[in-house]
């Protein structure tokens, strides 16, 4: 199971002040919206200067003009590339053919997706390289989120990360799922010890990967 860590803090020297604590303890970092939204690709060439080795991911959320999101990200040194599950499938076409031409992946958020497991069976056919399962940052209820994991599961055989604002407290019946990934913010990058933070977590996914193995 993979650590991916994001970044969503709108200052990238303290951003990448904390990447460089916790770099060792996770296995891809990503630019949070946020980062995007203040820094454009500025932000995703700070971080691949800084970690030219690490996986970095671009939380674009593409939604719409996909071809030339893909292109700008793709050359500022993004591997991976968000777009959302609930756009239309010309855009995801669309997207998928950019990425390849541009040598990235894609993952596929299904925050805003009507039918979830539609959606993923869909991201398998069509060239979608992950998927995450993805609880609203702002709703409150973890129960409602961990019942559509049956739907999405069963329906790709994609590798799937889970963001959920995962914490010490929530991450139990997040690992029993046993995804392929997990995705945590603020409980890493917000916390008073951030490289010790990581590595809890990080161990926690490398003993539920031996585990199932």
């Amino acid at each position: 199971m993979k650590l991916q860590i994001s970044f969503d803090i709108t200052n990238i020297e303290e951003a990448l002040k904390i990447a460089h604590q916790v770099e060792p303890h996770c296995d891809q970092f990503e630019v949070g919206s946020l980062m995007l939204y203040a820094f454009g690709t500025e932000a995703i060439r700070a971080f691949k200067k800084e970690f030219p080795h690490k996986k970095l991911i671009a939380d674009a959320k593409i939604i719409d003009r996909s071809a030339e999101i893909i292109e700008l990200l793709s050359h500022a040194g993004a591997d991976q590339i968000t777009v959302m599950g609930s756009t239309n499938k010309n855009v995801l076409y669309t997207a998928v053919q950019a990425a390849q031409q541009q040598n990235v992946r894609l993952m596929l958020d299904l925050i805003d997706a009507a039918s979830p497991g539609q959606i993923a069976m869909t991201a398998q056919t069509i060239g979608i390289n992950t998927i995450i399962a993805h609880k609203p940052h702002d709703e409150a209820e973890l129960s409602d989120f961990l019942d559509q994991w049956d739907m999405i599961r069963g329906n790709t055989k994609l590798p799937i990360f889970i963001a959920a604002t995962i914490t010490r407290e929530n991450i139990a019946p997040i690992l029993a799922l046993k995804p392929d990934g997990i995705i945590i913010g603020q409980a890493i990058t917000q916390a008073k010890n951030p490289a010790q933070e990581a590595e809890y977590f990080y161990g926690l996914c490398n003993i539920k990967t031996n585990v199932a193995a």
